[in-house]
């Protein structure tokens, strides 16, 4: 290796040159968690835009080791590694500062310049008394509950090929629980500029010398070395840097087996939400680089937007929970919640709506800001899914009045997009009978719920007639002592003008989340929407 050869007098001459490279500014669309209202345990996406000048900011390069004792890690790190590349690469060239920090790893870099470096930069002053300590919870977390159990390790191997990875390492000389002895190979490091430090007190000095108040953390894994290291997240956060996690240059240690039994890449996503809530920003790559955000090839969920902004049936806290725990091994899930002090305001929507693959709606008469109107034609007019529950039938009306400045109704919404026709409903009280309509015999949707077993809690919508090409799956009936009441629909399918599939129905009570058989009854539809085979359960 070129660099052992005369380490010293490369050092010297390197020394300096960071101060000749000409840094240059970079924009970044910062996301972050902000709670609806105190102590709600909901949260709202929001984002805030920021000016880097890159001479103030570094990357740090968290434990992305040659191997690891996780086969499936090793496989993950070397798919994201190439595009890592691309993003170290492009803020050395900006004058930005590389530190690469693979834990455990100093032996092998030893004579390495970027380790001597790092070695000769002078202790600062104001070292944070636990800078070189692992930390493990900020206070900032306690408001809320960790979100997965990896008190396992956290591998998703294979049992079989975990045995069989395991030989091989013991083959090789590695030590089968931490095999990594070096930096993934496919990270290139920059001899003349970065450094390499696995200490929180070097790291900290590096980043004082060079006046750098700006840090990204890329790396492996979040919830694990990236959060809890001498120089992660929780450290550069409650010493006072302006650091953001890369949510798309980063990976967990999670065994879908472990709870809340979702798949590994919902995991990830879990831990970057309690990230963005509790300790840091996050940012995505393509923001530096252009293009579509890193996504690993194995990660081919679709994504789920539930949007919840109704005063009546609490499905703020119903929805979230239950898509988690029906749909959290096959669909990325994101939550839109309307603002607690004006419904009409969703944050977030908008962004919300682009990354949608399907939309899940519980909302009642909002009037929304016209730029978030305009989104959600937009969806609409791609073709895209809608699934619609209870008073979304009304989602957009205001009965006729006129909508707060800035914002817009949609008062054909129920006959245009959903293919429905409410009217008003009947007197709450009596619970709704359900059986399965005529035109519902073999509908994926209808694929394995217990139509018997499913009633209504709610009062029953008037909604006859349905709009031509509606399919009704699912009629309710309601007994009041007087009174004649036809069967009314109350689950059908659509196609909106665009082609898109669309399920409704006028189910959503609290209570009717208590019910298996409507559990499984939203989930088919919310797979059929989205053109996947229902699960079979």
């Amino acid at each position: 290796m070129k660099w052992l050869s005369r380490p010293w007098v490369l050092v010297l001459w390197a020394s300096a040159l960071p101060a000749l490279v000409q840094a240059s500014d970079f924009t970044l669309r910062l996301r972050y968690r902000e709670e609806t209202n105190p102590n709600s345990g909901r949260y709202h996406v929001r984002y805030r835009t920021e000016h880097w000048q890159a001479s103030q900011t570094a990357v740090i390069v968290c434990d992305m080791w040659d191997l690891h004792h996780c086969l499936n890690a090793v496989r993950r790190c070397r798919e994201m590694a190439p595009r890592m590349n691309q993003v170290l690469a492009y803020l050395r060239d900006a004058g930005a500062a590389v530190i690469h920090a693979p834990s455990g790893c100093m032996e092998f870099y030893r004579e390495h310049p970027a380790r001597l470096r790092a070695q000769q930069v002078p202790k600062a002053r104001n070292l944070p008394a636990e800078i070189g300590s692992w930390c493990h919870k900020i206070p900032a977390e306690e408001r809320g509950p960790y979100p997965i159990d990896q008190s396992d390790g956290g591998e998703d191997d294979d049992p079989f090929e975990h045995a069989a990875w395991v030989q091989i390492l013991q083959q090789m000389g590695r030590n089968p629980r931490a095999p990594w002895t070096r930096q993934s190979e496919l990270l290139e490091i920059d001899p003349q500029r970065d450094y390499i430090s696995d200490r929180g007190e070097e790291i900290w000095s590096i980043l004082e010398a060079r006046g750098i108040h700006n840090v990204i953390l890329v790396g492996v894994h979040t919830n694990m070395c990236v959060l809890g290291r001498p120089f992660g997240l929780r450290n550069m956060s409650r010493y006072g840097k302006n650091v953001v996690l890369m949510r798309d240059m980063t990976d967990t240690m999670y065994n879908p087996n472990r709870a809340p039994y979702v798949s590994h890449f919902t995991g990830t996503d879990l831990i970057v939400e309690h990230i963005e809530k509790f300790v840091c920003p996050t940012i995505t790559s393509d923001q530096l680089l252009g293009g579509e955000p890193f996504r690993f090839s194995a990660d081919r969920r679709p994504t789920l937007t539930i949007l919840c902004s109704e005063p009546e049936y609490h499905t703020e806290r119903t929805l979230p929970p239950w898509a988690l725990e029906e749909l959290g091994k096959e669909f990325r899930v994101m939550v839109v919640y309307g603002e607690d002090s004006d419904g009409n305001r969703m944050p977030g929507l908008h962004e919300a709506l682009r990354e949608a693959d399907v939309v899940l709606m519980s909302v009642r008469r909002r009037a929304l800001p016209a730029e978030d109107m305009a989104a959600l034609r937009a969806y609409l007019d791609a073709g895209k899914p809608v699934v619609a529950i209870r008073t979304s039938s009304h989602a957009f009306s205001l009965r006729g009045a006129s909508p707060p400045e800035g914002h817009v109704t949609w008062e054909t919404w129920d006959p245009e997009i959903l293919g429905g026709n409410y009217t008003g409903h009947y007197p709450a009280g009596p619970v709704t009978s359900i059986q399965s309509a005529p035109e519902a015999s073999g509908h994926p949707i209808l694929e394995g719920v217990d139509v018997e077993a499913l009633v209504g809690r709610g009062s029953l919508y008037k909604v006859r007639p349905l709009r031509p090409g509606t399919v009704p799956l699912l009629l309710g009936t309601i007994h009041v002592e007087g009174m004649a009441v036809e069967p009314e629909p109350v689950a059908w399918t659509y196609l909106t003008p665009a082609g898109g599939r669309v399920f409704y129905t006028s189910l959503g009570h609290e209570g009717d989340f208590t019910q298996p058989a409507f559990r499984l009854l939203l989930a088919n539809a919310v797979r059929w929407a989205a053109g996947r085979i229902a699960y079979q359960h």
